[in-house]
């Protein structure tokens, strides 16, 4: 019975679609992290220490909220009546221009949006620490041979930062492959996701045979994916371009 489970969810097309859908939802938001992420961590990274410690702060300070709460607030901002309407709608009465509130809760974007939001610090302290390390001498070095800020980044920033990235990459993939909780609140119930069929099978169907198998294909699932990136890209190791 619990084999039965585990191929019915890998090849039935209902729950073949909610995988697809995770892993999608994951990818996404890992590269929009990474996007974000980065950049920001570089910015801290190269500002001075004095200030280095304030915007690290910052950047953790949300971390101190309940997960749960972070995901309210952002429905309290992008409800029909929410806080971004409400600061459109009043900047188009400024220039006589009619508004018609736009959509944004209860739909995949706002799910892909609180899932980066709620992870975008596990990926920029781990990228924020791998650009720390890199020693000044090695900039200095690369100018003196002549490389222009683009080929140093290319050649010794970014094979240096690689290691920070991966582990970025892990920390936000895999725990948004088995969440659930933004997707039912920002998703309204109706962006279903393999952490939402789990939790359902347990609380809610009273089917734990089916809800483990659930379980353990996600686990296989997600092992597969991160085995693969890390054989591809490395983990914890520094990488120099030649």
């Amino acid at each position: 019975m619990f084999w039965d489970d585990g191929a019915a969810i890998c090849f039935d097309p209902i729950y073949a679609d909610i995988l697809s859908r995770s892993l999608t939802l994951a990818f996404n938001t890992t590269v929009l992290a990474i996007a974000l992420a980065y950049p920001l961590s570089y910015f801290v990274a190269r500002a001075p220490s004095k200030r280095r410690n304030t915007f690290l702060f910052l950047v953790l300070v949300p971390m101190w909220t309940n997960f749960v709460i972070r995901v309210y607030a952002w429905m309290m901002l992008l409800r029909t009546q929410g806080v971004i309407n409400s600061v459109i709608g009043w900047i188009a009465g400024l220039v006589g221009v009619s508004f018609t509130p736009f959509e944004m809760l209860y739909t995949p974007g706002a799910v892909l949006v609180g899932m980066v939001y709620e992870f975008l610090p596990f990926m920029i302290l781990p990228i924020y620490t791998s650009l720390e390390k890199i020693e000044v001498s090695l900039y200095e070095a690369a100018a003196d041979l002549g490389a222009n800020q683009f080929r140093t980044f290319l050649r010794l920033t970014l094979p240096l930062s690689l290691p920070g990235v991966v582990a970025g990459t892990i920390l936000v993939f895999v725990p948004v492959m088995g969440t659930f909780i933004v997707s039912d609140l920002l998703g309204g119930r109706q962006i279903v996701l393999v952490g939402n069929l789990i939790q359902n099978q347990f609380l809610i169907a009273r089917d734990p045979t089916f809800g483990s198998a659930a379980s353990l294909v996600l686990m296989t699932m997600t092992l597969i994916v991160t085995y693969i990136y890390t054989r591809k890209f490395g983990f914890g190791e520094e990488i120099v371009a030649a």
